[in-house]
C-alpha cells in the first residue's frame, strides 16, 4: 500500500505562482509513475503532469507546458508541482497519484494510488 498526502494548495491571483507537495509513504519502492492531475467542478479528472520515477521523464499536458515542472525528491520520499503564471482556468482540485506499473503511465486508470487532494483557486 502507497498514502499520499497533499499540501501547498491556496488561494492565488493570476500569474502568481504556487508549488504542491506529495508525500509519500509505504511501498515507495514500487512506484514508477508518479503524477499529478486535476479536477474542476463539473468537469472529468484530467492528467495535469507525470514523471517516472526512474529516468525521471516528464509528461505535460497541453495546457500547463512552460509553465508547471513536476519534479520528485526520492531522499525525501516527495513529489512536487511547481506551478507559475497561474490562470483561473487552473482552478481545481489537484490530486497526486501512484503507479505500480513498470511502464510509463500517462491515463488515470494505471494510477493505483490516490491523495485526497488539495485545492487551489486562481483569481483574475
Amino acid at each position: 500500500q502507497v498514502q499520499l498526502v497533499e499540501s501547498g494548495g491556496g488561494s492565488v491571483q493570476a500569474g502568481g505562482s504556487l508549488r504542491l507537495s506529495c508525500a509519500t509513504y509505504g511501498y515507495t519502492s514500487e512506484t514508477y509513475s508518479m503524477g499529478w492531475f486535476r479536477q474542476a467542478p463539473g468537469k472529468e479528472r484530467e492528467v495535469v503532469a507525470v514523471i517516472y520515477t526512474g529516468s525521471r521523464k516528464t509528461w505535460y499536458a497541453d495546457s500547463v507546458k512552460g509553465r508547471f515542472t513536476i519534479s520528485q525528491d526520492n531522499a525525501k520520499n516527495t513529489l512536487y508541482l511547481q506551478m507559475n503564471n497561474l490562470k483561473p482556468e487552473d482552478t481545481a482540485m489537484y490530486y497526486c497519484a501512484a503507479s505500480f506499473r513498470r511502464n510509463f503511465v500517462v491515463v488515470a486508470a494505471d494510477f493505483d494510488f490516490w491523495g485526497q487532494g488539495t485545492q487551489v483557486t486562481v483569481s483574475s
